[in-house]
């Protein structure tokens, strides 16, 4: 117990959103977040979730391109958690993750009852940036989001075998050249039917996609996708 009160003076909590000290009586987020929390609202395009107008049904992207996933969906947009998944991804706030995962699980309850997922599978990193970084970011909200719904991150399915260059630095077509063979499944003899694949950030699409096809390729028929946030791009 004097343990635990010794850490929170030497390493206080802060909130998830705005990076402030919490106070004794908040938890993840502070009260004026909390107040100000601004989550992804309809109308947004039927396939990624990105935000369209009002009389459409999808993106430009979506109209633009096929997806190797069935439909996904976001949390917040991205300019109203940029800060926050940056300091979460480069800056060490690992304890982020238990906001985001509450928050997606409570959002996506709904999807989650829909699609009846067999296994969430978080979007790897490659060893050498995980060794960099101690950490992958979308295996810990995959596995703040098991805890709600019960259903099982399974981190082996598919592997990162290719270095790739950070996705913001790069727009375009190049995307996708960047992530060509960057995947490969991990595991033999997969017998699920259903996943749903857990990211910080959907823009293109790109990654997702190349997640996706390799799980297509080892006979996984529904495959969907959850972000923490969705931004914009083409």
């Amino acid at each position: 117990m004097k343990t635990d009160i010794l850490l929170d003076l030497i390493f206080p909590s802060r909130c998830a959103v705005c990076d402030t000290v919490l106070g004794w009586d908040e938890q993840e987020i502070c009260g004026e977040c909390k107040q100000k929390i601004k989550y992804l609202e309809q109308p947004t395009c039927f396939k990624c979730g990105k935000p369209v107008k009002a009389e459409e049904e999808y993106c430009y992207d979506c109209r633009e391109k096929e997806h190797f996933f069935l439909q996904g969906a976001a949390v917040f947009s991205y300019e109203y958690i940029r800060l926050s998944l940056y300091r979460f991804k480069y800056f060490g706030r690992q304890e982020y993750a238990k906001f985001y995962g509450r928050q997606m699980a409570c959002r996506m309850e709904k999807k989650r009852k829909i699609w009846k997922p067999d296994a969430l599978i978080p979007v790897p990193l490659h060893k050498k940036k995980k060794r960099q970084r101690g950490y992958n970011q979308a295996e810990l909200v995959a596995k703040e989001l098991s805890r709600y719904w019960g259903v099982p991150v399974i981190t082996n399915l598919v592997v990162r075998s290719k270095n790739t260059r950070p996705m913001k630095e790069i727009v375009g077509t190049d995307r996708q050249n960047n992530l060509k063979k960057a995947f490969k499944l991990g595991a033999n003899d997969v017998k699920l039917s259903t996943i749903i694949i857990i990211d910080d950030i959907y823009t293109t699409g790109s990654t997702i996609d190349a997640v996706s096809k390799v799980c297509l390729e080892a006979g996984i028929k529904q495959i969907y996708f959850l972000t923490v946030s969705i931004g914009y791009g083409l």
